[in-house]
């Protein structure tokens, strides 16, 4: 079985700097409100919805303002 030629350079990075800055802030703005729902409704449930909800929805919008 051959083995692929990884180049002098060796692997690329897993996520660019771009992206890995996208998905770290998108996480911290889905925490923030995650807390905020949990603290003023105590559901689990519901914040975790909104945890997922406001990284979904900023991660796309951080794409676009966040610069290459």
């Amino acid at each position: 079985m051959a083995s692929a030629s990884l180049g002098p350079e060796g692997p690329g990075p897993l996520l660019t700097a771009h992206a890995t800055l996208v998905f770290v802030t998108a996480g911290f703005v889905g925490a923030i409100a995650g807390f905020l729902t949990y603290c003023s409704a105590s559901s689990s449930a519901g914040a975790l919805l909104a945890t997922l909800t406001g990284m979904a929805v900023s991660a796309p919008v951080l794409h676009k303002l966040i610069g290459r």
